[in-house]
């Protein structure tokens, strides 16, 4: 096999040359540049626009998107549509009225590409016209007919691609698999394939994120009978399916420097069993694996559903491909994970299809309506329990600390509650009623209840609707709960308000002190039963907490654990902790350790993470694991990574990040940005070209993998 050097790794050479060409140009920011041409499609000519109602406004926008979008062919594309509009990589519908934006647009989902496949959009236009003659006349009317509308719009746009690619006989196969999908089912992979990025590319153009799903079930069947009739290779098959990820690096265009460029939640789920508890991985799943590994794409943050039966293939495949860095792989314990969800009230053969949110938060796709609410429980630590440390509080013992804490941060999710409970108004018979909220239809169309129901992605359409409170912070308030408890309580080495005294101070004059506090005792992460317990019992009165308030409006409250790189911007406001470090300093990232408190290696740190009872938090708990590239290097290593990824299934692991990253590289591409433009890293649930992550952000990344194990 041949191969080709990227950011200073051979990567082998299974694709074209043509299509090799054709990922590095989208890499490199051709198409993404093309789209900033054509920032939004202005309203200002649209007479009366000020007098519609805002779903009326709604509608004339996806029509005049779907009419005006610039139409792009790419050079060599083997399946086409664009989202060309550049306000939506900044999540908005595209459109401006009068120099505004008019409404903004949805993420955080995951939609129903499994029926577009199968059934085709016509299906879903038949839906919507019974829908419109049942609402008619009501209140549900003008949901109803948006529907409508907004299929009429996509129409429109497909119109104008097939138009445009039967002018084009180089384009010939293009259009030959365009004309009937997606509005009618696939009858083959290469239409299945341009089905599912049609659909998706709509959405997206219309300033919508949603995530893919897990397409290997999506499309395996399809490849099978194929593959079967002799009617595709695999190569054949390898080259189409990669250009379905190329046209997803359409958005790169360095422009948008802060935490990255690639946080467009179109996430991939590979692997897992069906809703019938069959294996599904299949030659799907080993096409995405290879191109991943060739192009090292990052735009498709991927992950892979594990258990305890997972094929050795498989998971040697993984391991092959996560070694290449970038943070492109992650890892699900689905056995955990399918037991949290039937813990929270779905049934096992629906646990079975789970997906995720376009991030990591587990989610069943295209019924579920998803949003998170995260915050810092060390600042409610710090500032609520502990006063600030300007008044000292009195507790007689750590478990009545313990448990004002406890009672802080149930006050603390109390008020997350009761500012979603606003939406709502409960009616006669008990039930509640959504309020309106702003339109997004197109979403609505992809999402199973909402046409049925006549009730928008935001109004309670969907057949789930989830509120989940996500505690930051985890290790950081587990370290400082343990420092106090054995500093003050067991060896009353110093009192309460003597210590909170120096915290306060942010160890001034105390650098003895803070060092014993920061080496004299084994924290989170290092496989301390002592310290652990602390973050088994936080994390369980956590998840107990949420789930009480299930019931009190239209949401329920599922517990997750997550920081999504808040602990940048919460460190400026974060007081010295107990555990040594002082105030301002970035710390902990989801439910991992903080920076260089983790000294026993990544298998100290996962039974640590793994001790807790997983399957009580529902959306999940992200570890991250930073691995240096000397420690999977040759067989020994790639055998290691697999040990590492079965032992975290086996321990009742939830959701693993690994990456392997090479600091020195990570230095060399912060002083030399120019030539490593496609250097990827995992930051926080997400992937980022590194070059496009302002210097706190590549600092905090840089701190975090100089402590890889």
């Amino acid at each position: 096999m041949d191969f080709y050097t990227q950011n200073g790794k051979k990567r082998p050479i299974r694709l074209s040359e043509t299509t090799r060409q054709f990922a590095f140009d989208s890499l490199n920011r051709r198409y993404g540049l093309d789209t900033l041409k054509t920032d939004a499609i202005c309203l200002d000519d649209v007479e009366g626009f000020d007098a519609f109602s805002n779903i009326e406004k709604y509608d004339i926008s996806i029509r005049k998107i779907a009419e005006q979008a610039p139409v792009r062919i790419c050079e060599n594309e083997k399946i086409s549509g664009a989202a060309t509009l550049g306000m939506a990589i900044r999540h908005f519908v595209p459109v401006i009225y009068r120099e505004k934006t008019v409404c903004p647009s949805i993420s955080h989902l995951t939609v129903d590409f499994e029926s577009v496949l199968r059934e085709g959009l016509n299906a879903i236009k038949r839906k919507a016209e019974t829908a419109y003659r049942k609402y008619k006349d009501t209140e549900k009317e003008p949901f109803a007919r948006s529907c409508l509308n907004c299929i009429e719009a996509l129409e429109v746009w497909h119109g104008r691609y097939v138009s445009a690619l039967s002018q084009l006989p180089a384009y010939r196969s293009n259009y030959e698999n365009l004309r009937r999908v997606p509005f009618e089912g696939a009858t083959s992979f290469y239409e299945a394939v341009q089905s599912l990025w049609f659909a998706f590319a709509f959405i997206r153009l219309c300033g919508n994120w949603p995530g893919i799903g897990r397409i290997d079930v999506l499309l395996g069947d399809y490849l099978k009978r194929d593959l079967e009739e002799g009617k595709i290779t695999l190569s054949e098959a390898r080259e189409i399916l990669a250009h379905f990820f190329i046209k997803g690096c359409e958005w790169i265009n360095g422009q948008y420097i802060g935490s990255g460029d690639a946080q467009h939640y179109q996430n991939i789920v590979l692997g897992g069993i069906d809703e019938n508890g069959n294996e599904v991985a299949n030659e799907v799943t080993y096409l995405v694996l290879d191109i991943l590994e060739e192009l090292g794409i990052s735009d498709f943050p991927t992950t892979v559903r594990l258990n305890k039966n997972t094929d050795q293939r498989l998971l040697q495949r993984v391991a092959e491909v996560m070694r290449y860095g970038g943070g492109i792989l992650a890892v699900y314990n689905e056995d955990t994970v399918i037991r949290a969800l039937v813990r929270d009230g779905y049934s096992e053969r629906q646990a079975r299809t789970f997906a995720n949110d376009g991030c990591w938060e587990v989610q069943i796709p295209g019924k579920t309506y998803f949003m998170y609410h995260p915050f810092d429980a060390l600042k409610v630590l710090q500032q609520k329990t502990l006063g600030g440390y300007e008044e000292v509080p009195a507790f007689g013992s750590f478990e009545e600390l313990y448990r004002t804490y406890i009672t802080d941060l149930r006050e603390q999710i109390s008020a997350i509650v009761e500012n979603k409970k606003r939406l709502f108004c409960r009616e006669a018979d008990g039930t509640w009623k959504w309020g309106k909220q702003w339109p997004c239809t197109v979403v609505s169309l992809f999402e199973d209840g909402c046409i049925e129901k006549g009730l928008s992605y935001l109004e309670g359409g969907p057949i789930y609707n989830i509120l989940s409170p996500h505690l930051g912070g985890l290790a950081d308030t587990v370290n400082s709960l343990y420092a106090i408890e054995k500093l003050v309580y067991e060896e009353k080495a110093l009192a309460l308000d003597e210590l909170l005294r120096v915290l306060k101070n942010n160890w001034e004059g105390e650098e003895l002190l803070r060092r014993r506090m920061l080496d004299r005792y084994a924290y989170y992460g290092n496989d301390s039963d002592e310290v652990d317990a602390i973050a088994v019992r936080l994390l369980s009165d956590f998840a107990d907490i949420c789930i009480s308030f299930n019931g009190q409006c239209g949401y329920r409250f599922p517990a997750g654990v997550s920081t999504f790189g808040r602990q940048l911007e919460w460190s400026g406001y974060r007081l010295a902790t107990p555990y040594g470090r002082r105030s301002g300093e970035v710390l902990a990232a989801n439910a991992s350790p903080t920076p260089g408190s983790d000294r026993e290696g990544a298998t100290a740190i996962i039974r640590s993470y793994c001790k807790a009872d997983l399957s009580k938090l529902a959306t999940g708990a992200a570890l991250d694991i930073k691995l240096l590239p000397s420690c999977v290097e040759g067989e020994e290593g790639l055998a290691a990574l697999v040990s590492l990824m079965r032992g975290f299934v086996e321990l009742g692991g939830f959701f693993m990040q690994p990456d392997v990253v090479d600091t020195t590289v990570l230095r060399m591409a912060q002083e030399h940005p120019e030539d490593y433009p496609t250097l990827s890293v995992r930051v926080s649930g997400w992937n980022a070209r590194f070059v496009t992550l302002d210097k706190k952000w590549q600092d905090m990344v840089i701190e975090q993998n100089e402590h890889g194990n």
